[in-house]
C-alpha cells in the first residue's frame, strides 16, 4: 500500500509543492490511514522490529549524509552566524524545553522533560524548503539555517542517548549504571567512527586520485562507510549514531572534499527511507494520540515550543550581530522539527516499554510538535520568505559575507521533500 502512495505522489509532487503540501504531510497522513488506528492495512504489532531497523538505518544515513556533505572550508569563512546558533542557540533551545516540560508536565519528571527538549531541538531544513529556494532570502541567512539543520542532530544525539538512558533507568528497564554506560558508549563510537571515517575517506581519496575508483563505485564506498561506522559502533558496545556522525565528519575531511558528488546515492537512500518513516511516524504515534485520551498539557507544550522554546533562544543568541529584528524572528521561526526529531521519537517509543507516566507523556509531547510543525513550517515557509525577502534591503547586514557554494546548497535531497 505505502508503495502505491510513493508512486500517487511521486507523479504530483510538483502540484502539491504549490499548494504548500509537503511530503511528509501527504505519508503522515497516508500512515495515519492505512495503520493500526485507520483502516489496519499495516499490521504495527508484528513490525515493531522492522520499524525500529528502519528507523535507526535511516537516521545513521541522515547523520553521515549531513556531515560529511558540509563543506567545513566555506563555512569557516562566514561562520559567524551558525556558531552562534550551535553553540548558544542549540544548548539555549534545549534547556528551555526541558524548562517547559518540567513546568508543564511535572509529574514525569526532569529526565522526561530533558529528553523530550533534546529530542526536539534538531531542526530539519526540509520542512520550510520555501525558505531556501526564494533567493530574495538573504544567501547568509539561508546558509546558516542551513549549516545549523546539517549539525544540530548530530549535537542533539549524544543528549538523547543520555537522558534516554536516565527514563529508562527510572522506569526500571534499563541499568543503574546509565552515566557510566553512556560514557562508555560514547567513547567507543568516538574510536570507530576515527578508525572507519578517516581510515575510508583516506582510502577511497587515494584510490581515486590513481584513477582506480568509477563514481558508481565512489557512491557504493561511501554508502558502505555510513553503514559500517554505525554497524561496527553497535557491535563494539558503542553508540553508532554518534558514530555516524562523526564518521560523517572525518570522512569528509580525510578526503578533502573530493568525494561530495559520492554522497548523492546515500542521500537518495536516506530520502526513500524517510519517507517510510514519516509513513510510520503517522501510522504508530500521530493516529494513536489523535484517537486517544488527548491531553492538554501536551498540547500546550508544542504551541509554546514551536514560537517560544526556540525563538527566544535563537533571539540570544544573535544578540549583537546587527542584524534585523526581523531576520532575528525569521530565523527563531524556521527551527521546524522534523525527520531527526520523529527518529528520536521513534526509537524512544522501542525502547520504553514499560509504558510509565513518564514515557507516555514524553511521547505525546513529542508527536504533537513535530506534527504542528509539519504542517505550521510546511504552510508558511513560502509566503514568509517572500515577504521576508521583501522587507530586507541589499545593504542590510543581512547580505553581507562571501558567495559560496554552500550558501545555496540544501542537501540535494532536499527539494524532494
Amino acid at each position: 500500500m505505502l508503495a502505491v502512495v510513493f508512486i500517487g505522489y511521486s507523479a504530483v509532487a510538483a502540484r502539491l509543492g504549490r499548494w504548500s503540501i509537503t511530503a511528509p504531510m501527504v505519508f503522515i497522513t497516508a500512515g495515519a490511514l492505512v495503520g493500526p488506528h485507520g483502516f489496519g492495512i499495516l499490521d504495527m504489532a508484528t513490525d515493531l522490529e522492522a520499524v525500529k531497523i528502519i528507523a535507526e538505518v535511516t537516521l545513521a544515513l541522515i547523520l553521515f549524509a549531513d556531515a560529511s556533505t558540509l563543506r567545513w572550508s566555506e563555512v569557516r569563512l562566514d561562520a559567524s552566524l551558525p556558531a552562534r546558533l550551535l553553540v548558544l542557540g542549540f544548548p539555549l533551545t534545549v534547556l528551555a524545553g526541558m524548562l517547559a516540560g518540567w513546568w508543564l508536565m511535572p509529574a514525569a519528571g526532569w529526565a522526561a522533560a530533558a529528553l523530550a527538549a533534546s529530542m526536539l531541538a534538531p531542526t530539519d531544513a526540509a520542512l520550510g524548503l520555501g525558505v531556501f529556494t526564494d533567493r530574495s532570502v538573504p544567501a547568509r541567512i539561508r546558509r546558516a539555517l542551513n549549516v545549523e539543520s546539517g549539525l544540530n542532530d548530530g549535537l542533539a544525539t549524544p543528549l538523547v542517548t543520555l537522558f534516554l538512558a536516565v527514563v529508562v533507568a527510572e522506569e526500571g528497564a534499563g541499568p543503574d549504571g546509565w552515566l557510566a554506560e553512556s560514557a562508555r558508549e560514547l567513547g567507543i563510537a568516538v574510536v570507530v567512527s576515527a578508525v572507519v571515517g578517516l581510515g575510508a575517506g583516506r582510502l577511497v581519496s587515494d584510490a581515486r586520485r590513481r584513477g582506480w575508483t568509477s563514481p558508481v563505485s565512489e557512491q557504493l564506498a561511501v554508502l558502505a562507510t555510513a553503514l559500517l561506522s554505525y554497524a561496527a559502533a553497535v557491535a563494539a558496545g558503542g553508540n553508532g549514531f554518534v558514530a555516524a556522525f562523526v564518521a560523517g565528519i572525518l570522512f569528509a575531511a580525510a578526503s578533502a572534499g573530493r568525494l561530495h558528488q559520492a554522497t548523492e546515492f546515500t542521500e537518495d537512500l536516506g530520502l526513500f527511507t524517510s519517507y517510510l518513516i514519516w509513513a510510520l511516524f503517522g501510522a504508530l504515534l500521530v493516529a494513536a494520540v489523535l484517537t486517544h485520551d488527548i491531553h492538554p498539557s501536551a498540547i500546550v507544550y508544542a504551541l509554546v515550543s514551536l514560537p517560544l522554546v526556540r525563538m527566544v533562544p535563537v533571539a540570544m543568541a544573535l544578540a549583537g550581530t546587527g542584524l534585523r529584528p526581523v531576520s532575528v524572528a525569521f530565523m527563531g521561526w524556521f527551527g521546524p522539527r522534523g525527520l531527526a526529531s520523529v527518529l528520536f521519537t521513534l526509537i524512544a517509543h522501542e525502547s520504553l516499554e514499560t509504558g510509565g507516566l513518564a514515557s507516555e507523556r514524553l511521547i505525546e509531547v513529542a508527536t504533537w510538535t513535530i506534527l504542528l510543525s509539519v504542517v505550521a513550517h510546511g504552510l508558511t515557509a513560502g509566503p514568509l520568505a517572500a515577504a521576508y525577502g521583501r522587507a530586507v534591503t541589499e545593504s542590510a547586514a543581512e547580505h553581507r559575507g562571501p558567495t559560496l557554494e554552500t550558501e545555496t546548497r540544501v542537501r540535494r535531497s532536499l527539494s524532494a521533500r
